[in-house]
């Protein structure tokens, strides 16, 4: 059968993130991608390394740029800004992550674009909106600090700490590919096109989920709190004999299994611990008992326990132990995309399994052409 996004037309102005991240989903599920980027320096992320490839290309443009084609066009050359626009009234979708008005001087933005092209739905990813906040910047980094999630990361004692991949920027992403999809559904009834709006602040905010209702339902500011969880315990990182163990028991029944495997069923019926309510209230006496109990086991023979009895237990891998574990569980966590000079590149995933209209794999990330080709 034809993929799923068969004959969709997307013009992807957006470059770094979150706007490629967005494109590359589309692009995988079957729409027709052409990237525009600026001639002799394209994408951002084209320069954006270490890392390399064996070929010399940023491993960053590379994790989001799969399944397009390549366009440079100089919008400010008025011969380009006709090509871009023509481009933009034969498309399905459009994408940009430009500063808010930016487009508007080029003539395509969402208003100009809609009259000829009353079906098309177009994406804005900025930064805080198209308001108060339309000239901030919009960096991953910047977005942590301000929409709050460095103030609930890292250690209680130690600074905030950003997350260790720009975690906003792919929301963001994953959100506008939502607003996309509904807005197409929405075509397809209506004939209307629309626009869909996005932004990194609102992202956060919305990721931030649980943590995000403790203050909006509850009232209350969270706080660093380390490797351990709000509201469950145990819910954490803890030391064994030879390294750390990770513990994710979410119900009775698991800590149940927990104290049989370490060989202290009673502490299950102890009354400060019978309860998830009461293992976090007392989170710091559990957290005693549990180390002193896992200080003469090794965290591999703890996982292989824990993991028989039912309990979510495992050690901390590094970006090479996760991908062969999702190798040996049988994920195939990794594609090989042909280059056009006969080589490969291995990229990620896209995790989305779909039964009747897969995602395909047709293309590397483009190298970039020179304007004139």
């Amino acid at each position: 059968m034809p993929p799923a996004l068969d004959n969709l037309r997307v013009v992807d102005f957006s470059r770094v993130l979150a706007g490629p991240f967005a494109t590359m989903q589309l692009a995988d599920l079957g729409a027709k991608v052409t990237k525009i980027e600026r001639p002799e320096t394209g994408d951002e992320t084209r320069a954006w390394g270490p890392p390399h490839d064996e070929h010399g290309q940023a491993t960053y443009y590379q994790a989001v740029n799969r399944n397009k084609d390549v366009l440079v066009l100089d919008l400010t050359d008025p011969d380009d800004r006709a090509r871009a626009r023509q481009l933009a009234l034969a498309a399905d979708v459009v994408v940009e992550n430009f500063r808010p008005g930016l487009m508007t001087g080029f003539g395509l933005d969402y208003d100009q674009l809609k009259a000829d092209n009353p079906g098309l739905v177009y994406c804005s990813i900025t930064g805080f909106g198209r308001g108060a906040g339309a000239q901030l910047p919009g960096y991953d980094l910047l977005i942590q600090a301000l929409g709050g999630l460095m103030s609930i990361t890292g250690a209680p004692d130690g600074e905030p700490q950003k997350v260790g991949v720009a975690v906003v920027d792919v929301l963001a992403g994953l959100f506008a590919t939502t607003g996309i999809l509904a807005a197409l559904h929405h075509r397809r009834s209506t004939g209307e096109g629309q626009r869909v709006d996005v932004d990194l602040l609102s992202s956060l905010l919305a990721g931030l989920v649980n943590q995000a209702s403790a203050y909006t339902a509850g009232g209350v500011v969270p706080a660093r709190m380390g490797n351990q969880h709000p509201s469950i315990a145990p819910y954490e990182l803890l030391p064994c004999a030879d390294g750390d163990l990770v513990l994710a028991v979410g119900n009775n029944r698991q800590f149940a299994a927990l104290c049989e495997v370490l060989g202290v069923p009673r502490l299950a019926t102890n009354p400060r611990f019978a309860t998830n309510g009461a293992r976090v209230r007392h989170r710091r006496e559990l957290r005693t008992e549990l180390t002193l109990l896992l200080a003469t086991r090794t965290a591999a023979e703890c996982t292989e326990a824990l993991t028989s009895a039912r309990v979510p237990a495992g050690v901390v891998n590094d970006i090479a132990g996760a991908f062969d574990l999702a190798t040996r569980l049988g994920l195939d966590p990794i594609v090989h995309l042909p280059r056009p000079d006969g080589s490969t590149v291995s990229l990620c995933r896209n995790p989305i399994n779909l039964s009747a209209t897969p995602t395909a794999y047709r293309t590397a990330p483009p190298a970039l052409p020179t304007k004139d080709t």
